[in-house]
């Protein structure tokens, strides 16, 4: 018996002359995997609401487990690749074992650092000759789609600041340092991924990671991706950085591109802000406000043309590219936003 979004309407019946009974939804029912004979633990909560949660469904997934055998010709890099899939495809136990010989310090090396650099929450569970042994030890629960999302989006508009400062300083250590905090990003980016991937198929994960329907999932891998692009796009900012020449971008060309930066910057942070407040007008604002991207452009590109070195123009222009994209994803994730919400700015019929 449907009732608003989300809510079904059930009689309680009685069986036997003195137990009452319900029946489940059954997709509901189907999504938890249950059966007949399975067992369905009832939490009752201080305000009388019952929360149903099927017997091991908050265990269950610790552990999952992965065996993966290196072939002899398989390289260091196709090894952490396959590490990487079976990491996003939510399993909490990687172990990489060889039957017939040493797994090659090459190999255990490059797992290793690439563990410790981009797998949020993994630790080197057990490290020897023939076997080494990842283990996942953050639960759903402890970091959600949106507190990775947050921080992943504060550290990329960091990056791009930092980047934009990188410009005016002589050292180039800042640089340096936006194109290392990449590494970051990256760790969100592959979390949240992860995370997603379970939750389209496991109602108990999706509630856990505080999303409301399966659908969700894919917007927010949507607004992911936008975040990932955008802080590979500071990176870019600082990597040109680096091929500028030894001394300072000119004090009225970098006036410009902090002007242009700070316009593409308000976008992504208002749009990641509709994000997180799920508000359809915000997110819509953001677009409006986006439309002004390319006219601003055209007038920094053309003041920067007249007063930068010919030798600096091409990283410049790419300078004020990875710039402009940076609103681009900002209108990206706002665009995707809409269409997350848009029940909220119609009426049904």
């Amino acid at each position: 018996m449907p009732n608003t979004a989300g809510e079904e309407l059930r009689k309680v019946q009685v069986t036997g002359g003195a137990t009452f009974i319900i029946s489940l939804p059954k997709p509901w029912v189907e999504q938890m995997g249950l059966q007949r004979g399975s067992v369905v633990k009832i939490t009752q909560k201080d305000d009388m609401t019952l929360i149903l949660t099927p017997q091991g469904a908050d265990s269950q997934d610790s552990h999952r487990k992965v065996i993966i055998t290196p072939a002899a010709d398989d390289t260091p890099e196709s090894i952490v690749r396959r590490v990487v899939s079976a990491y996003l495809m939510g399993y909490n136990i990687l172990q990489l074992r060889s039957n017939q010989q040493r797994l090659s310090s090459g190999v255990k090396f490059q797992v290793k650092d690439f563990t410790r650099k981009k797998l949020v929450g993994t630790e080197i569970l057990s490290d020897l000759p023939h076997d080494l042994t990842l283990q996942v030890l953050l639960s759903y629960a402890e970091l959600s789609v949106k507190d990775a999302l947050r921080r992943m989006s504060v550290i990329a508009a960091a990056m791009h600041r930092d980047a934009i400062v990188a410009l005016g300083m002589d050292e180039t250590h800042l640089a340096r340092e936006v194109v290392a905090m990449d590494d970051e990003v990256d760790r969100f980016n592959l979390y949240i991924i992860r995370l997603l991937k379970v939750a389209v198929t496991d109602g108990h994960i999706l509630k856990e990671s505080r999303l409301k329907s399966p659908r969700d999932c894919l917007g927010y891998r949507l607004i992911t991706k936008s975040v990932e692009r955008m802080a590979d796009h500071a990176v870019n900012i600082a990597q040109n950085r680096l091929v500028l020449t030894p001394t300072t971008v000119d004090g009225e060309v970098l006036d410009e591109l902090t002007k242009l930066s700070e316009f593409a910057l308000e976008i992504f942070e208002n749009a990641m802000e509709s994000v997180f407040d799920e508000d359809y007008s915000e997110a819509d604002e953001v677009l409006e406000m986006e439309l002004r991207t390319r006219e601003l452009e055209a007038e920094v590109l053309h003041k920067i043309l007249k007063q930068a070195l010919p030798d600096e123009i091409p990283a410049l222009r790419l300078i004020i590219e990875s710039i402009s994209r940076t609103a681009e994803y900002g209108a990206d994730i706002a665009e995707t936003v809409l269409n997350m919400t848009v029940k909220d700015a119609v009426i049904e019929a």
